[in-house]
């Protein structure tokens, strides 16, 4: 799309109601699927490319786009993964529903201008606080999600990249990895109240409009 466009995210709920004021707003769209990504293309030049979530795209009856509204309401098992300097939040979902969680607290201080040795002794400490959080993690993980790992549908990571790497870096975890989605989304330091709203988060739709849409 050209530089123009815009993104939004709606919940999953939402999905059929927009395709349907989509239409009534810029004509009957033409849709294909590229890359697990529906395509829709107005009468009127508006486009919307709507991502797919949990591909590959359900196998179902109808359009594409009540193939995606289908596929986007089935209910997933789903692990999170939730890391920060503030601490960590490992959950279980099924749908929005939370299944089960851990959570943990963490101490990780922020980066130094000093420099010498000061410099060294704090960088030292930094990642024996790092490394301290991410072993909690893992055990969190381990305990979680490894058990219904062969019922996962995939598993959403949260935070700060490298940390939810390492979380799973022990090779017992593995099998957790391999189903990590790459996109990663943005949250506060993980709490039960956090892990518990992002549901919203890792179900919403995410869509990229172009200018005339």
């Amino acid at each position: 799309m050209a530089a123009e466009s815009r993104k939004i995210s709606i919940e999953r709920s939402r999905l059929l109601r927009w395709l349907q004021n989509f239409a009534v707003r810029h004509g009957e769209p033409s849709a294909t699927l590229h890359d697990q990504q529906l395509a829709l293309a107005a009468p009127d030049g508006a486009e919307a490319m709507i991502t797919v979530p949990f591909p590959p795209l359900s196998e179902s009856t109808g359009s594409l786009q009540q193939r995606l509204v289908d596929h986007v309401l089935l209910d997933r098992r789903v692990g999170v993964i939730l890391v920060r300097r503030g601490g960590f939040g490992v959950g279980l979902f099924d749908g929005d529903r939370l299944l089960g969680h851990k959570t943990g607290t963490g101490y990780v201080q922020g980066k130094t201008k000093a420099g010498g040795w000061s410099q060294q002794r704090y960088a030292r400490r930094r990642d024996n606080q790092a490394r301290q959080l991410y072993q909690k993690a893992s055990a969190a993980v381990s305990e979680l999600l490894l058990p219904a790992v062969d019922d996962l549908a995939a598993v959403v990571g949260g935070g700060d990249r490298a940390g939810v790497l390492a979380a799973l870096e022990p090779a017992e975890l593995t099998p957790i990895k391999e189903l990590l989605q790459p996109r990663l989304l943005p949250v506060p330091d993980p709490r039960l109240r956090v892990l518990e709203e992002f549901a919203d988060q890792f179900l919403g739709v995410e869509i990229e409009l172009n200018e005339l849409a």
